[in-house]
C-alpha cells in the first residue's frame, strides 16, 4: 500500500530529473572549498578532506588587493569601531559614517556628483532602471549585458507597464543605431531613451565602443548607463575603467553601475554613481535600499581602502596590463585560441560545453584553477575557458598556467 511519505512531490521529481541530467551532459557545477585568503595562489579542500595550493585563474581579483594588508586591517578596525552591522536598512537607521567615505571616494574616483551603495552590484542594478524609468521611456541594450542588467530590465518592465525595450547585436553600432531610431519612435510624450551596455563584456573580454555609443546617445537625446565592473581597476591609465581607457572623463557617462566585488577589495557591493538629482531619487524610491540592510561596514571600509590604494598607487593597473599581454601572447605561442582583448580576462575556446568542463577538471589536477564556461552562459559550440589574470600574478605563476595548458 503507498502511503503520503512513500509519494515523492512533483517538484523533487522535477529538481532531481533537472540536476541527474546536469550530471549525465557533464554540466554539473561543483563548489570548490578554499580554506584561506584569496591570492594568485589559494588552497583548495579536496572532497575527502585534503588541502593544496593550486594557482588561481578564476578570480576577479584583479588588482590583489582582496588580501592586501591595509584592506584587511581597514575591515578589522570598523567591525571593532561600528560592529558587525546596521540590524536596519538605511533610511531608519542604517547609515555609518564608513558608508558616507565610501560614497564621496567612488565619486572622486569616477570624476560624477555622487554614489550611492549597495550590497551587490545585483542590487544596484535591480535598483536602477525599475526607479528612474517611467512607462514612456525606452530601453536599448546589449545582447550580451550582464545577467543583472537583463533582470532589472524584465523588473522595470513588469513595474512601468509600457516601458518599451529594444535589444541590439553585441557592439554592434549600426545594429545600436538602428534600435535607437527605433526607440524614438516608440517612445510617449517626456519619454527618456536609456542605452545600457557592460563596458567590459565578462564572457568575451572584449570592449564596448563608449566614444562611439556617447556619440550616437547625443544624436538620439539619450542617456548612457555603463556597467563597468570588469573594466573598474583594470583599463585606463589609473585604472577608472572603460571610459578612460577611451580617454573619456566620468562626465561624459550619464550613469554608472558596478561592483566593489572584483577589483576593489574582492568582498561585496556594488554601487550606482551620476548625476546627484539621480542619484537622490534611488535613496527616495530604490526598493532594493528602502527595504534592505546596508552594506556591512567592516566591507565598506575595506573598499574604501582598496580605491584609495589605487588612487596612490597607480602602478597596479600597469603591473596587470603587462602581465595581461604576456599571458594573451604565451597563451598563443601554446597553440590555444584566446580572444584578444585588453582586458583582465583571457577566454581560451574550445568548443562543446562538457570539453570546457573536462579541461577544467585536468587542470586543477595539474594545480591550475580555471573555470569552464559552456551553454547556456555562451551560445552552443562556444565553450571557453575563462583565464583571469591578476597583478599579483608573478611572471612564475604565468608561466605554470601555461605550462598546465601545454600538457593539455
Amino acid at each position: 500500500m503507498t502511503t503520503a511519505a512513500d509519494t515523492v512531490h512533483p517538484f523533487h521529481q522535477r529538481a532531481r530529473a533537472l540536476l541527474d541530467g546536469l550530471r549525465d551532459k557533464g554540466e554539473y557545477k561543483h563548489l570548490q572549498t578554499i580554506d584561506g585568503p584569496m591570492g594568485p595562489s589559494v588552497r583548495i579542500v579536496g572532497e575527502d578532506g585534503t588541502a593544496r595550493d593550486v594557482l588561481c585563474f578564476c578570480s576577479n581579483n584583479y588588482l590583489g588587493l582582496a588580501n592586501h594588508p591595509e584592506v584587511v586591517e581597514a575591515g578589522i578596525e570598523a567591525l571593532k569601531q561600528y560592529g558587525s552591522g546596521t540590524a536596519s536598512v538605511r533610511f531608519i537607521c542604517g547609515t555609518f559614517s564608513p558608508h558616507h567615505q565610501l560614497e564621496s571616494r567612488i565619486a572622486e574616483f569616477l570624476g560624477v556628483e555622487s554614489s550611492y551603495t549597495f550590497v551587490s552590484c545585483w542590487n544596484a542594478s535591480e535598483a536602477l532602471f525599475p526607479t528612474l524609468c517611467e512607462p514612456v521611456d525606452a530601453i536599448v541594450s546589449d545582447e550580451l549585458n550582464h545577467a543583472c542588467i537583463i533582470d532589472s530590465m524584465r523588473l522595470a518592465g513588469t513595474i512601468k507597464k509600457g516601458l518599451r525595450k529594444h535589444i541590439y547585436k553585441n557592439n554592434d553600432l549600426a545594429d545600436m543605431e538602428a534600435k535607437l531610431n527605433a526607440a524614438r519612435e516608440s517612445i510617449g510624450e517626456g519619454g527618456v531613451i536609456w542605452v545600457v551596455t557592460d563596458g567590459v563584456f565578462s564572457m568575451e573580454g572584449s570592449v564596448a565602443d563608449l566614444p562611439a555609443m556617447r556619440r550616437l546617445c547625443d544624436d538620439a537625446g539619450a542617456l548612457l548607463v555603463v556597467d563597468d565592473s570588469h573594466g573598474t581597476g583594470v583599463l585606463g591609465d589609473t585604472g577608472r575603467g572603460t571610459h578612460e581607457h577611451f580617454g573619456m572623463t566620468g562626465a561624459q557617462i550619464d550613469m554608472f553601475t558596478g561592483t566593489l566585488g572584483k577589483a576593489l577589495g574582492g568582498a561585496a557591493g556594488g554601487y550606482i554613481a551620476g548625476p546627484s538629482d539621480a542619484v537622490e531619487m534611488i535613496v527616495q524610491r530604490a526598493r532594493p535600499t528602502l527595504f534592505s540592510n546596508a552594506l556591512p561596514v567592516s566591507t565598506a571600509a575595506s573598499a574604501d581602502k582598496a580605491i584609495e590604494i589605487l588612487m596612490r598607487e597607480p602602478g597596479l593597473v600597469r603591473t596587470l596590463q603587462s602581465n595581461v599581454s604576456y599571458a594573451r601572447t604565451k597563451i598563443r605561442e601554446a597553440g590555444f585560441e584566446v580572444i584578444e582583448s585588453p582586458t583582465a580576462i583571457c577566454p581560451i575556446i574550445v568548443g562543446e560545453t562538457a570539453t570546457a568542463i573536462s579541461m577544467s577538471k585536468r587542470l586543477l589536477e595539474l594545480g591550475v584553477y580555471v573555470i569552464g564556461f559552456g551553454f547556456p552562459v555562451v551560445p552552443e559550440g562556444e565553450a571557453r575557458l575563462r583565464v583571469q589574470i591578476s597583478a599579483a600574478h608573478t611572471r612564475e605563476h604565468l608561466d605554470g598556467l601555461v605550462d598546465a595548458l601545454k600538457k593539455m
